[in-house]
């Protein structure tokens, strides 16, 4: 089960670089992660300052 990332993203950045999998790019106006490159680590999900990262229900 993946990570996604919802509209609450504040386009901070700090997600990305947390990623060991670089799974988390830029989309066209928030963070958009990978789902097939996502390990399901939760790193993204502990720096995300307004809980964007989340993981598939």
């Amino acid at each position: 089960m993946a990570y996604h990332i919802e509209d609450t993203c504040i386009s901070c950045g700090a997600c990305e670089s947390e990623c060991p999998v670089e799974a988390i790019s830029m989309g066209d106006e928030i963070y958009v992660i990978d789902a097939k490159l996502c390990t399901d680590c939760g790193a993204c999900a502990e720096v995300c300052p307004v809980d964007a990262a989340q993981p598939e229900a």
